[in-house]
This record gives structure tokens, C-alpha cells and sequence, in this order.
């Protein structure tokens, strides 16, 4: 057997160069016991945590492979609940930085999370049109509610009563029942997506934004009594009959009741309120208190409303009732007096409004203690900005408190370099570049460019020069950030640079159709005594097409062209004459690089291809289908024939030019690939992406087996064929509105399958069992009996209590779905068991929530089976009298956690009365010393 080739595994390093992502939203969180200052937002598949103050990173909430799509901090601001493009939810504690709960329910992307008042419970709404409600405490699902015909916008949890409002892209709004688990009530008043809800004026009022300028309004009346349904249809209220939709041009306070008789609120539209903004809202928020109201469309502008309190109310009304009767004393008695009320536009009132540096894809707001409006905007070019709105001014302005925008660029990075001794990270943008230095990661320079394409360092790493859009070459100086010198060197684009092998010189290849060959030179400065490096144009080859890259071969003989007609010319340097033409390409080729020892050149295309050719005389090796997507970056790893690709796809790729084999896929980047750069020494690669990141790649010393690769690579393709299945069906449950939480994983069946072994071992354990005692009768002796090793390992325990065990570790969110997986063959054991180990009183709860699911999903079969009849007759009086004391142990805590609540609150109001008579007795002989004082100098 011939020696297999040895790759080394390159592992993620870093994620750097990345303020905030764009796709989620943000949302102040309460840190180190302040509100206020802290924020955060999603950083790709990550959270972060910002202090708006230091303009500091203080807390990274890890995450796996998806990108974070909607974040909501619990009311106790210890947790935060994160939702992520995959449809799962994680809930991080804000002390630890860690995930404690998982929940798996949704198919598509959450759009919309939100904790109930006390925080035990949490809702969220998906792309995939579902709204699912979670036991945060238990861990665990509680139901799905189903009935938008589009992704879900928005859901508000309703303090008063048990109930919950959401918002969808259909255009609908729908109020459910939380107790009964229905819809009971759809506003269809809206024309077109309604994209974000907010309560106002202790949830007495509903605003609704949606694809036009106007914020709709609509009142919340609570009906307290219970309609009799014998009551005649005159007397019922004058809502339409189920099922039709009032639909009038003018008016578009619709609503649909679907059970007249079960009404619980009434919901009426008042009016609207017309924003300035023309477009769809983007995020509508109030503050915690639902005293102010924000929103912003697709532009720079925030617009901020204040809601007025009930007193506000009064007085206004009060003042408007005087000013009427005044001018009906002027006016003639006679007539009759008018109704006075005050109008939406006084209720609802314009504050100011907020002009952000850029586009605002989210807003949060709190009100701080000092009664300081505080505002933090998350934009879509990486920045994160935050304003104070001094509330007390006569005219109420915002004012920036801070800006985080040092941690990366504000567009897309189009080219990277690495310095040769491999530490410093060049990066360029549309408007600035920076070096990064690699081992901390932290930003060292930050200089203004033009719109950069391409870059390298200058041998000695103390200048870098820039290709821009505009045909310009701009050279920096690193030591002092400034710019030396700028060359308009093409006419169109300068698409690629490459630097010479002698180091004494570059060649540049841009849109104008020439590739121009460059060497470095010292020239006087006329500010200073010392010379200075410039750029000298020492020759220019011209070509047909565009040219989109260039590359020298390392001897420097040959020099490599790539042209818009989707070829590639090679020609000799020193006499510009023509050797090859390398053609096969559909599209053209973005993307070319050659190996250390000048055999083989690869090229990358639009047309997804990567192609190997032999350079001696340009016949193509191979053509690889690298990516789905267009080729955008390729280079070799240094002193070897591997190479990496870069594509549009997201991915990135390592190939070998000899084998033709592809080695490992890099994931992270969850859009577009830009460009990559691998340093001198092979040992990193910087990638850049659309999804504003940089990331850092490591070589480990790790062998990397191509047959475990694809192993692994097949396991997880079958990992993720199991998500997309039909979902096992409940009796009676998938058709209606509700069903179950949860949904069939990967992690479900595994948790079905150790429950089935260990209810396997459990058996044969038995029947050895009875085979043993058998013998020992048999033979009037005790024999010993061999003891299974994963009993022993479990610390010799019984195979019913191993049982319970497994059973126990199964997650609480993941119960339901594995018990629904289960084969009913395993069920009557996991009955008798059950029986068991409720008489023993352990995990009482656990066990009556898995039986009675049991119960509802196999209760044909269960009650069609006569040997279970007893154990069923048995459950029900153990059940009964398990649950029963348990309910005694908690009412008996919580009533002794009350008492010593009362104790505690006494004390405390005994000390504060105590304080205050202190500082009394204090105020009084500061103020008796002082009239002394001033009789003594009278």
C-alpha cells in the first residue's frame, strides 16, 4: 500500500473587522447592574455586547454556524433570547456568557421574539408563518399557533389578559386566546404587509405600521362579561358574522370575529398618524414604559413620538373645555354647545426627529431614571450610534453620544494583503484601509482612500500601495497613516497588481484595455532633506480586452493575463511577446494564481470552474466544478500545490493541483466571498465578505484524512435530509390551528434511540434475571450473577433505574418529539416503569408529563391492549396521589417564601423609618448650630 498525502486542517482563528451585522436587531441590555449602556447586537453567527461609553467589546454570546436574526433581553435583564436563521432559538445568560436553553421548533428564520411580563414565558414568529410559545422555565414547548399565511412580523404578549397579538406579511393582524389556544379575532384593515406593532397607554391602544406613510391607530376595549350564546342576533354586537370581511374603500376598520360568542376585547380603528417618511416601516418600538414610540422606514430617519399619560390627557382637555366656552360666551349663547375632544395628533405628539450618518436598519430606546430619552440605532454600514434626547428642553433635540465604527469598514472589503513577515492584515474598502495587526486583532492604522480593488505591501512593509475604481495608484506611508503620492495610472478600473518576484517592481492590469509595468525609485522630497519611494511607469502592454488579472510566474519570465474574452495570455517579460493562450472558460476569468515552482497556473471563473493547466505548454490538467457560484479569489499555498478558492457561494475551498482532489471546505461566511489572502508562511488565511466580517483561518497541526472528510461530510448531509422529513403526525393535531412546539431532529432521534436501547438492556437484564434465579433454585445455592458493565459503570444501579436515568438526560425541549418517534413496542415497558417509579415519588413531574403525552398520542392502542389495563389502574391512583403531595410540598414553600417575603419588607420599612428619622434629627441640629453661628456674629 502505497504512503497516503498528509493535509493539515485549517481551523477558524478569529472573527474580526465586524461592528454589528445588519440582518438583526438591536436591543439595550442590562449588564453590571446599569441600563443604558451596554448593547447588543449580532455579529454573523455571534452576539455582541457593546459599552456605547468605551466604545468597547465587553461580552461575545457564541454561537454555531447560523447567522443571529432577531435578539429580545428578558424583563429581568439577566438572559437573552436569540433567534437564528436555522428556525432555533438559544437563551444565553448575560452573567456567563453562556447558552443554557436550546429551542427547536421553527423550519425557517425567527423574525420576532418577546417575553411576557414576568419573563417565564417567550413567543416567537418565523418565515415559515408560525408562531410558537415556549416554557422558558421548563424548557420547554408549549404549543404552535397557525393561521398567517405569510412570515410573521411582529408578537406582542398583552400583560391584562392571556393573550397574544402578531403581525404578518399577509397583511393580517390576529389576536389569540393563549387559555383555549385560538384565534378569536384578525384585523384585516391593512392593504399591504403590516411590518411592525406596538402597545400604547397601558395596552389601551394598538399602533400598527405597514408599506405606506401612515401609523394606524386602533383602540383596545376589554369585554368583561361572557356573551350568552342563546342571546338574540339584534342584541349580540354589530361586528360582521364570521367569515366575511368588511372591506369598504374609505374605512379600513375591519375585523374578523371568528367566535362572536367568545369575544374578550373589541378593537376599533381611531385614526392614523402620518409619518414623514414615504416609505414601508422597517421597526416600530416604544420604550419599556410605552410613553414614546419610534419608528424609521428604509432611509437615515428616525422619527420619535411622545404618548401622553392620562393626566397629561386631562389637563389638556381641561384647558381645551375653557377655551371653547370662552369662545362661546363671545359668540351668541344661543348656540348650542359643542362635544369637546381632544384630536390623535395631541394624544400621539411629534417630538423630533433623529438624522442618522447612514441608513437605519434597527432601533431600541429606554428611558433613563434621569428622565433622558436614550436611543441607539443600528445601521446598515457597520456602525453602531447612540442619542440622548433631553426631554426637559423647551424644543427637544437629539444629541450623538457615541459612534462605534473603529472595529471595521463601512462597505464591503474588495482586497487584502498580508506583510511578509506575517503580521500585519492590510484591508481596503470604498472609503478607507486599514492594517490589522494579527495576533490581537485590534485596528492600527486607519487611512481615507478611493474605492479600493486591489493592494499589496511594499517589499519592507513600511508603505502599501492601493488600486482604485477610478484608475488611480495611491501610495501610504504606515508609520505616519498619510498619503505619499497618487498616479493616475489607467483610464478605467485598476483591476489587479502584482508584485515582481525581484522585489523591484509591480505590473498593474486595469480596464483600459493595457497592463502597465512599474518599478519603485527614490525621489527628494521638496518638504524634506530624506528621499522618498515613488513609482516610476516603465513600460505598457497593449491588449484587446479588458484586463481583469495579473500574475508573474515566480522566475519571472513569464507574466500571465486574463481577459474579458474569458481567456488567458501568457507572455514573456522582457520582450512583451506572445507564448500561450489558455482557453476553456464559459465566462471570464476573475481569478488566477502561480505555484511556487512556475508548472502549473489555476484559474477561477464566473462560470463556477476552476481549471489546472500545465504552464510549459497550456494544456488544461483539470477542470474542477469549485463552487455554485462565481469564482472570486484564488491563490496557491506557498512552497506547495495546494491551493485555496474563494466564491460568491460563501464558501471557501482547498484544493490539490496535483490530485485534482478537493481537501477541506472553510464554512463561516454566511454571504459573498470577496477576496482572500494566505500569508508568506502558509500558516494563515484572511478572508473577506459582503457579510461585512473578516476572518481569520489557522493552519493546526492536525492530519486531515480525506475518507473521515467525506464521512463526515455524508453524516452531515443525512443530519440535515432528517430536519427536511415530514414531521410525524399527532392523532387528532396537525390539522387545526395549534399543535406540538417541537419539531423532529437529529437530536430527537438519538434521544429516541438511547431510550430504546436501554429499554433493550432493561430486558435482556430481566430475562437474565428470572434464567439465573431459575439455575439458583435449580442448583439449592446462591450463585452469582454477572453484573453488566454499563450497569457498573452507572455505579452497579438496576436496569429499571438505569432506565429512568437516560430517560432523565433527555433535554426537556426535545421530550415530546422523542417520545413521538418511539415505537409503540417499547411503550407498555415504558408504562410499567413509569408505575414504577412513580411509586417511588422520583421526578414525579417529568414522568406525568411523558405519560400523559404518551397517553394522547398511542391512547387506541393503549386502550385496546388488556394487558395493560391494571398497570393504567394502577398509574391513576399513584398518579393522583404523587401529584397530589407534591402540590402540597410547593404550596407549602411558596406559602413559607411569602411569609418570610412579609418579614423581610417589615424590616425594612421598621430601618427606612429609622433612617429618616436620623436625617431629621441631623437636618435640625445642623440648622440649631447655624442660628447659633449667625447670633454670634450679630
Amino acid at each position: 500500500m502505497g504512503l497516503t498525502r498528509q493535509y493539515l486542517r485549517y481551523e477558524p482563528a478569529a472573527l474580526f473587522g465586524l461592528v454589528a451585522s445588519a440582518r438583526g436587531s438591536v436591543a439595550f441590555v442590562a449588564l453590571r447592574g446599569e441600563r443604558g449602556r451596554y448593547v447588543a447586537v449580532p455579529g454573523c453567527e455571534h452576539v455582541f455586547v457593546w459599552d456605547t461609553r468605551k466604545g468597547e467589546k465587553v461580552l461575545i454570546l457564541k454561537g454555531l454556524k447560523q447567522e443571529v436574526s432577531c435578539l429580545c433581553p428578558s424583563p429581568d435583564g439577566l438572559h437573552l433570547a436569540v433567534g437564528y436563521e436555522d428556525g432555533s432559538i438559544r437563551v444565553f445568560n448575560l452573567l456567563s456568557g453562556e447558552a443554557n436553553i436550546t429551542f427547536n421548533g421553527h423550519r425557517a428564520a425567527v423574525t420576532a421574539l418577546q417575553y411576557d411580563h414576568l419573563g417565564g414565558r417567550l413567543v416567537s414568529g418565523s418565515k415559515d408563518t408560525e408562531v410558537i410559545v415556549w416554557d422558558v422555565i421548563n424548557e420547554s414547548g408549549l404549543y404552535r399557533l397557525r393561521g398567517h399565511k405569510d412570515a410573521v412580523t411582529q408578537v406582542l404578549f398583552l400583560k391584562e389578559k392571556n393573550l397574544l397579538v402578531t403581525s404578518g406579511k399577509d397583511t393580517l393582524v390576529k389576536w389569540w386566546d393563549l387559555d383555549t389556544q385560538h384565534c378569536f379575532k384578525t384585523l384585516v384593515g391593512h392593504r399591504t404587509e403590516v411590518w411592525g406593532m406596538a402597545l400604547l397607554s397601558k395596552e389601551k391602544r394598538l399602533i400598527t405600521g405597514s408599506a405606506d406613510s401612515e401609523l394606524r391607530v386602533w383602540d383596545i376595549t376589554y369585554i368583561q362579561e361572557v356573551k350568552d350564546p342563546d342571546e338574540p342576533e339584534s342584541k349580540k354586537s354589530k361586528g360582521p358574522s364570521p367569515g366575511t370581511e368588511e372591506n369598504t374603500e374609505e374605512d379600513e376598520n375591519v375585523e374578523l370575529d371568528e367566535h362572536p360568542e367568545e369575544r374578550i376585547i373589541k378593537c376599533s380603528k381611531v385614526g392614523s398618524i402620518v409619518r414623514e417618511g414615504r416609505d414601508r416601516v422597517v421597526t416600530l418600538a416604544t420604550d419599556r414604559m410605552g410613553k414614546f414610540l419610534a419608528c424609521h422606514g428604509t432611509d437615515a430617519v428616525l422619527e420619535v413620538f411622545t404618548v401622553l399619560s392620562e393626566e397629561e390627557l386631562q389637563k389638556k382637555l381641561e384647558k381645551k373645555i375653557k377655551k371653547a366656552k370662552k369662545k362661546a360666551k363671545q359668540k351668541s349663547e344661543e348656540e348650542p354647545e359643542k362635544s369637546v375632544e381632544l384630536s390623535l395628533q395631541e394624544e400621539i405628539q411629534r417630538v423630533t426627529n433623529v438624522k442618522a450618518s447612514s441608513k437605519i436598519k434597527s432601533l431600541d430606546l429606554i428611558l433613563s431614571p434621569k428622565g433622558e430619552l436614550k436611543i441607539v440605532l443600528l445601521l446598515q454600514n457597520n456602525v453602531i450610534e447612540s442619542y440622548n434626547l433631553d426631554l426637559s428642553a423647551q424644543v427637544p433635540q437629539a444629541v450623538r453620544a457615541s459612534r462605534i465604527t473603529i472595529g471595521g469598514h463601512r462597505s464591503d472589503v474588495r482586497t487584502l494583503a498580508f506583510s511578509s513577515d506575517n503580521i500585519a492584515i492590510l484591508s481596503a474598502a470604498a472609503e478607507s484601509v486599514k492594517i490589522w495587526n494579527r495576533s490581537t486583532l485590534q485596528c492600527i492604522r486607519t487611512m481615507d482612500c478611493e474605492y479600493a480593488l486591489c493592494s499589496l505591501f511594499v517589499p519592507g512593509d513600511r508603505q502599501v500601495i492601493i488600486g482604485t475604481k477610478t484608475g488611480k495608484l495611491q501610495l501610504y506611508d504606515l508609520a505616519s497613516g498619510s498619503l505619499i503620492e497618487t498616479l493616475n495610472a489607467h483610464d478605467g478600473a485598476v483591476w489587479s497588481i502584482a508584485l515582481s518576484p525581484d522585489q523591484r517592481g509591480f505590473v498593474t492590469g486595469g480596464a483600459d484595455k493595457c497592463v502597465k509595468f512599474w518599478e519603485f525609485e527614490l525621489v527628494k522630497d521638496e518638504s524634506s532633506v530624506q528621499k522618498r519611494l515613488s513609482m516610476k511607469h516603465v513600460r505598457i502592454l497593449q491588449l484587446d480586452e479588458d484586463v481583469l488579472c495579473v500574475r508573474y510566474s515566480p522566475n519571472q519570465k513569464l507574466l500571465a493575463v486574463s481577459l474579458l474574452d474569458c481567456t488567458v495570455k501568457i507572455f514573456y517579460v522582457d520582450t512583451l511577446k506572445f507564448f500561450l493562450s489558455l482557453y476553456g472558460h464559459k465566462l471570464p476569468v476573475l481569478c488566477m494564481d502561480i505555484c511556487y515552482d512556475g508548472t502549473l497556473i489555476a484559474t477561477g471563473s464566473a462560470d463556477r470552474n476552476v481549471k489546472i493547466w500545465g504552464l510549459d505548454f497550456g494544456d488544461c490538467h483539470r477542470s474542477l466544478f469549485a463552487h455554485d457560484d462565481s469564482v472570486m479569489y484564488l491563490q496557491f499555498v506557498p512552497k506547495s500545490h495546494l491551493f485555496f478558492t474563494a466564491g460568491k457561494d460563501s464558501k471557501i475551498k482547498q484544493w490539490d493541483a496535483d490530485k485534482f482532489e478537493h481537501i477541506q471546505t472553510l464554512e463561516g461566511h454566511h454571504q459573498e466571498v470577496w477576496c482572500l489572502a494566505l500569508s508568506p508562511n502558509g500558516d494563515y488565511v484572511v478572508s473577506a465578505s459582503h457579510d461585512k466580517s473578516l476572518r481569520l483561518w489557522e493552519r493546526t497541526r492536525e492530519p486531515l484524512i480525506l475518507e473521515e472528510e467525506r464521512e463526515m461530510q455524508r453524516e452531515a448531509e443525512y443530519e440535515e435530509s432528517v430536519a427536511k422529513e415530514e414531521q410525524p403526525v399527532v392523532p387528532g393535531e396537525m390539522q387545526g390551528e395549534t399543535g406540538l412546539a417541537g419539531k423532529k431532529t437529529i437530536e430527537t432521534i438519538k434521544a429516541a434511540e438511547r431510550i430504546m436501547e436501554a429499554i433493550e438492556l432493561y430486558r435482556e437484564e430481566m430475562a437474565k434475571l428470572k434464567e439465573h434465579n431459575a439455575i439458583c433454585k435449580a442448583a439449592g445455592k446462591e450463585v452469582p450473577f454477572p453484573v453488566n458493565p454499563i450497569l457498573r459503570a452507572y455505579g452497579n444501579i438496576t436496569p429499571s433505574a438505569y432506565v429512568l436515568e437516560v430517560f432523565k438526560k433527555v433535554k426537556s425541549s426535545e421530550l415530546e418529539e422523542s417520545l413521538l418517534v418511539l415505537p409503540f413496542s417499547y411503550v407498555p415497558d415504558l408504562l410499567r416503569l413509569f408505575n414504577e417509579y412513580i411509586h417511588l415519588g422520583s421526578d414525579v413531574e417529568l414522568l406525568c408529563r411523558a405519560l400523559l403525552f404518551l397517553l394522547k398520542i398511542h391512547f387506541g392502542q393503549i386502550t385496546g391492549n388488556h394487558m395493560l389495563v391494571t398497570v393504567i389502574e394502577d398509574l391513576k391512583k399513584t398518579t393522583i396521589s404523587r401529584v397530589s403531595e407534591a402540590r402540597d410540598v410547593l404550596g407549602f414553600n411558596m406559602a413559607g417564601l411569602q411569609f418570610l417575603k412579609r418579614e423581610i419588607e417589615a424590616k425594612d420599612e421598621v430601618t427606612f423609618f429609622a433612617d429618616a428619622t436620623e436625617r431629621f434629627e441631623e437636618k435640625k441640629r445642623k440648622r440649631k448650630k447655624k442660628e447659633k453661628m449667625v447670633l454670634a456674629v450679630l
